[in-house]
């Protein structure tokens, strides 16, 4: 290894929730440095689900989160001329990455309607162990079992 590996940034937590997660979320929402319309589609997200589901949103968020988040993925290994899917363990800052990354995704996916509102659909259909998320979580999980065989490449 050439170069030692890049630290980990420190991002200061969002303004409403005072939350580090939100903010890392809402990173990752972002497209092309527009973070206020960023902010602005999560917080009415969150609103939408206070009214659709009359519970707190943060909370739907967190469980959205916690149910969509992969425990293995399979990564390619280049082993004798042939390649194998290797299943290997995830981080905790990557079950992050990939839950928002999957989460946003589905959310794009999604027709018709503004951003806020498939967004809210989206996490409340993960909170509830559905959606586009879940599928993607679930396909990679059984990719990962499918390929157990290959662990001892890790």
């Amino acid at each position: 290894m050439r170069k030692k590996r890049a630290e980990r940034r420190i991002i200061s937590p969002d303004p409403v929730y005072n939350d580090i997660v939100v903010a890392k979320f809402i990173n990752y929402l972002m497209l092309r440095g527009k973070k206020g319309i960023a902010e602005q589609i999560f917080y009415s997200a969150i609103e939408i689900i206070n009214k659709r589901t009359k519970t707190e949103g943060l909370q739907i968020f967190k469980t959205a989160i916690e149910n969509a988040s992969p425990q293995v993925v399979v990564k390619s290994r280049r082993i004798g001329g042939a390649t194998y899917q290797v299943p290997i363990e995830v981080s905790k800052h990557k079950q992050f990455y990939l839950v928002s990354k999957w989460v946003i995704a589905a959310a794009r996916s999604r027709s018709g309607r503004a951003m806020a509102d498939r967004l809210a659909m989206e996490l409340i259909a993960a909170a509830n162990n559905e959606g586009g998320a879940i599928k993607k979580k679930d396909d990679t999980h059984r990719m990962a079992e499918a390929n157990k065989a290959f662990a001892h490449f890790r």
